[in-house]
């Protein structure tokens, strides 16, 4: 099973809302999921993201892939700078 890190749109048209989830990467976009990790809002000002960094950890060192837009979020607020000190730097 291969498991991903990955966004579930919530919201109404042209409101979208997002969801940071943990799914196995068969199941569709908005389907049944592992766990919730998290949350992004792009509509409000200023941009509103909340991760739970300890639950993040786990499923990366377990060997979960974030995706594209998801990785992007999670460097942006520094996490995979982490987890790569955490590997890299013992």
């Amino acid at each position: 099973m291969s498991v991903k890190i990955r966004m579930r749109r919530m919201g109404a048209k042209r409101k979208p809302f997002y969801r940071i989830v943990v799914a196995d990467s068969r199941m569709p976009r908005d389907g049944r999921f592992i766990e919730e990790v998290g949350y992004y809002n792009p509509v409000s000002e200023p941009k509103e993201l909340k991760l739970d960094e300890d639950k993040i950890f786990e499923w990366l060192k377990k060997g979960a892939q974030p995706s594209d837009t998801v990785r992007s979020l999670l460097s942006s607020a520094g996490l995979m700078k982490k987890l790569h000190d955490s590997k890299f730097n013992k």
